[in-house]
């Protein structure tokens, strides 16, 4: 049975290692986040640091997920002292699961400061695909599929919440959520 790939892409204001409060809040909250997520129904595992430092993300072994990746229009450091983003990588059963993980609880309460902590880039922050049973997703696969979803929108190969596709190809929704066609004055791209 498929698998559901999720990456997600941020910029931050400031650098991780900023001890500004915050930077500090943030990675506070997100190590909650993380807690609560491996917790959820559907969640399957996530890309972690093999050392489990999550400061050295370029430097790091990834195991599977492969070498660290960022988009190429990420334009903030890449040491220890100036890296300024946030990225996950992570498996779900199906899309609902994924939805209501990101949607509820603790998540939510995060997602609705995100503005807070990120700036806004004028590019996706998140993007899906189906993987088959087995496959480990690597970070350039997020990568490459987060620019094909800013370059070509949503299709099979890389979606969204709102724009969502089922493992054979064809479009579906969760339940509450209209496909951007539906939506009036929508475009068929989420920024």
């Amino acid at each position: 049975m498929p698998h559901l790939a999720l990456y997600t892409f941020g910029v931050l204001k400031s650098p991780l290692a900023d001890p500004a409060p915050l930077t500090r809040e943030f990675y506070d909250i997100g190590e909650a986040v993380y807690r609560k997520m491996s917790q959820h129904p559907g969640y399957l595992a996530r890309a972690e640091a093999v050392d489990g430092d999550r400061g050295m993300l370029f430097e790091a072994d990834w195991g599977a997920w492969g070498e660290f990746a960022v988009p190429p229009w990420y334009g903030k450091g890449r040491t220890v002292e100036t890296t300024a983003l946030a990225a996950t990588l992570s498996l779900w059963t199906d899309l609902g699961s994924a939805f209501d993980a990101v949607y509820t609880g603790l998540h939510r309460e995060a997602l609705n400061r995100r503005y807070d902590w990120f700036e806004r880039t004028g590019h996706p922050n998140h993007v899906f695909w189906w993987v088959s049973d087995g496959v480990i997703p690597t970070w350039r696969d997020g990568v490459s599929r987060l620019e094909h979803l800013h370059d070509h929108g949503t299709a099979p190969h890389a979606f969204t919440f709102h724009d969502s596709f089922a493992p054979d190809g064809t479009p579906t929704r969760i339940k509450g959520i209209h496909r951007a066609e539906e939506r009036p004055g929508s475009l068929n791209k989420e920024a």
